[in-house]
């Protein structure tokens, strides 16, 4: 997956969970895994900290699933 394509999927990430923004995504490829239009796979995990009403620090954990063309393809989240 070329840098371009990781930017442009990381921006849609970060508009949707800012407490990530800033954080390099680790970008490995989906072993055997491919999209309906055939291309290959990878999983970009982003990883952040944010804070409760409270004043806690809380983690959070996106990982995004994409193809080769940066098409999202499944995103989740995790505190």
């Amino acid at each position: 997956m070329n840098r371009n394509t990781v930017r442009k999927i990381a921006k849609n990430i970060y508009r949707q969970f800012p407490e990530v923004e800033g954080s390099e995504p680790r970008v490995t490829p989906k072993a055997q895994a491919k999209s309906l239009t055939g291309d290959a796979t990878y999983l970009l995990t982003f990883t952040g900290s944010g804070k409760n009403p409270a004043g806690k620090t809380i983690s959070r954990t996106v990982r995004v699933t994409a193809n080769a063309n940066g098409k999202i393809l499944k995103v989740s989240t995790s505190r």
